[in-house]
C-alpha cells in the first residue's frame, strides 16, 4: 500500500460520522443507505457523500439493487492499511533510533 492509500484511508477514519458508518457498515453483512439514514439521524445526502468517501478510499463496496444501494466493508483493504501502518511505524522508530547514535 502506497502513502497515498494510506493518507486516503485515514483521512476517511478521521471524521467520526464515517468512522460510526464504517463500523455499522463492517458489523453487518450488507446495510442499505436507509438503513444507516435511520442509525445515524442524518440525512440521505449526507449518508450518500460519507459513502462515497468511504468507498473511494477502499474501504467499502456499494452495489445498488433497483432503487436501493448496499454496503459492504472490505476487510482486506482494513489489514493491508493495518500492515502498511506497522511498517512504517517500525521505520520511524528506526530513523529515531539511527538519530540518538550521532
Amino acid at each position: 500500500m502506497d502513502c497515498g492509500q494510506i493518507e486516503k484511508i485515514s483521512k476517511a477514519l478521521a471524521d467520526e460520522t464515517r468512522l460510526r458508518i464504517f463500523e455499522a457498515v463492517s458489523r453487518e453483512e450488507h446495510l442499505s443507505c436507509g438503513d444507516l439514514v435511520a442509525m445515524r439521524g442524518v440525512t440521505p445526502a449526507t449518508i450518500s457523500h460519507h459513502l462515497k468517501i468511504l468507498n473511494d478510499a477502499g474501504l467499502i463496496e456499494c452495489r445498488k439493487e433497483g432503487q436501493f444501494v448496499y454496503s459492504r466493508s472490505l476487510p482486506e483493504t482494513i489489514e493491508a492499511y493495518a500492515r502498511a501502518l506497522a511498517k512504517l511505524a517500525h521505520g520511524l522508530k528506526r530513523t529515531a533510533k539511527n538519530r540518538q547514535k550521532f
